[in-house]
């Protein structure tokens, strides 16, 4: 019987079933796009499309049935999948609970409120990235907010592409460095290291390319006439969840009983200020669930196909691949900021990529001493990156989708990229990194036991 701890051997046809995953996902959408179907990469949900890679994976690789489907739930068991799709439901509840209670309604009046109207696009910005990292999603941040950039472009006479391509990048800012994020779910579970962790690693790349950004829309983005904004009512209080969630988590908070903790905090004050009821929270709770049915479901299958890949030498051919050309840390991180790349725009769905390329960053990090933290944080940049650049992508399809009721007004995905200048310094930031390594983390990391050496010091104490 074969040793499941033995290293198997390289073989690139291992690889053909991920390969099949991506080309019908990409077809499909382009199949559809051509057919003139709005959202076309979204119509078919990722989980059917890897239904053909899986009926693959059982016809070509070796073994009986019964051997093959026990690696496939062994997939589907691991541990840091388990632990990746509880998060997600968890994460799914709280967001909607705190929506449904007000607390983005309020969070967004309570921005706009403070913010001086000639500097209304980066106060857009700005909102846009409080939004995401409160609640861990740039398509909802880029729903709630995008009819008010809208308006509030229109009333100052400001070019709807400079007003929404700020709305993207700040909704892309969240989605990198929320610690509820599924980019950042998926991307610190396939490395194995905490999110606090990688949030540190990761806010020294985004910050700067925030700051700047920050800085260009204050001098471009100002008004060409007055904007009068309607009134902004908000309740300070519906705004705590996300606070306590978002500090809470930075501090070191076991992330289940933050999340727990949130839900709790979001029912309890939503019904206090009547925005909740007893049964409308349970209901919501079951929403947010729901709503994480797809990467839910999608993490346990491509966690068994991976699996299987893995067994048949899949990933070490491409692990072998990859280390032909990778000769150090360096390069190593380029490697991953590539496949990253390359896979966020065949699927394009940040996400998906970070669960199929996962894998392969963390042999990469153990063969080239990348420390873990480090490749999460580029796993998660750089899909970023591109999912916010790609014109098929579900951001830049949602922000132009809101213009068109505007007629001869309307903007096309395409007249958005311009002016995604958040977007293009984030990769610069990231690629400088590699180069001047003003973000690695301040200690190293112990290989040897997969943690941080000062974690592993007090653990030994």
């Amino acid at each position: 019987m074969e040793n499941k701890n033995l290293k198997p051997k390289a073989n690139g046809a291992a690889l053909l079933p991920f390969i099949v995953f991506v080309l019908v996902y990409l077809a499909t959408g382009i199949i559809l796009n051509s057919m003139g179907v709005e959202m076309a990469f979204y119509q078919v949900a990722a989980p059917v499309c890897i239904l053909p890679a899986i009926i693959l994976a059982f016809i070509m690789f070796k073994g009986s049935i019964d051997d093959k489907f026990n690696d496939f739930v062994r997939g589907c068991g691991d541990e840091n999948i388990i632990i990746m799709c509880l998060i997600y439901i968890l994460a799914g509840a709280f967001a909607t609970v705190s929506k449904s209670s007000g607390g983005v309604d309020s969070v967004v009046n309570f921005a706009l409120s403070l913010i001086p109207v000639q500097y209304i696009t980066a106060g857009i910005f700005l909102i846009s990235c409080f939004i995401s990292i409160s609640t861990g999603t740039s398509v909802g941040t880029i729903s709630a907010v995008g009819p008010i950039a809208v308006g509030v472009a229109a009333k100052g006479n400001l070019p709807l592409p400079l007003v929404l391509g700020a709305l993207v990048g700040g909704a892309m800012f969240g989605d990198n460095l929320s610690v509820i994020s599924d980019t950042t779910i998926a991307a610190t579970r396939t490395q194995n290291v905490g999110m606090k962790d990688k949030f540190r690693a990761n806010i020294k790349i985004a910050i700067p390319a925030a700051v700047i950004t920050f800085v260009i829309l204050l001098i471009v983005g100002k008004p060409k006439s007055e904007v009068v904004l309607d009134d902004l009512n908000y309740n300070f209080i519906l705004i705590v969840p996300y606070l306590f969630v978002l500090i809470s988590a930075l501090a070191g908070m076991n992330v289940f009983l933050v999340l727990t903790s949130g839900i709790v905090l979001s029912g309890i004050i939503g019904i206090f200020t009547g925005g909740l009821t007893m049964m409308t929270f349970a209901q919501n709770i079951f929403e947010g669930f729901s709503g994480m049915f797809e990467i839910f479901l999608l993490s346990l299958l491509t966690g068994g196909l991976s699996y299987m890949v893995s067994s048949n030498g899949g990933i070490e051919w491409l692990v072998e691949k990859i280390r032909s050309f990778a000769k150090d840390v360096k390069s190593a991180e380029i490697s991953i900021a590539l496949l990253t790349l390359l896979t966020d725009a065949a699927t394009a769905n940040n996400t998906v990529a970070i669960i199929i390329d996962g894998p392969v960053a963390k042999e990469i990090s153990r063969d080239f001493k990348v420390d873990p933290r480090r490749s999460a944080s580029f796993l998660d940049t750089f899909s970023c990156v591109m999912q916010g650049i790609i014109p098929y992508g579900a951001q830049i399809l949602i922000a132009a989708g809101l213009t068109k009721e505007l007629g001869t007004l309307a903007v096309s995905p395409v007249q958005i990229i311009p002016f995604l200048w958040y977007q293009a310094l984030l990769a610069v930031f990231a690629i400088l990194s590699i180069f001047i390594r003003f973000a690695d983390p301040k200690d190293k990391w112990d290989f040897e036991n997969d943690v941080p050496l000062s974690e592993n010091n007090i653990n030994a104490k």
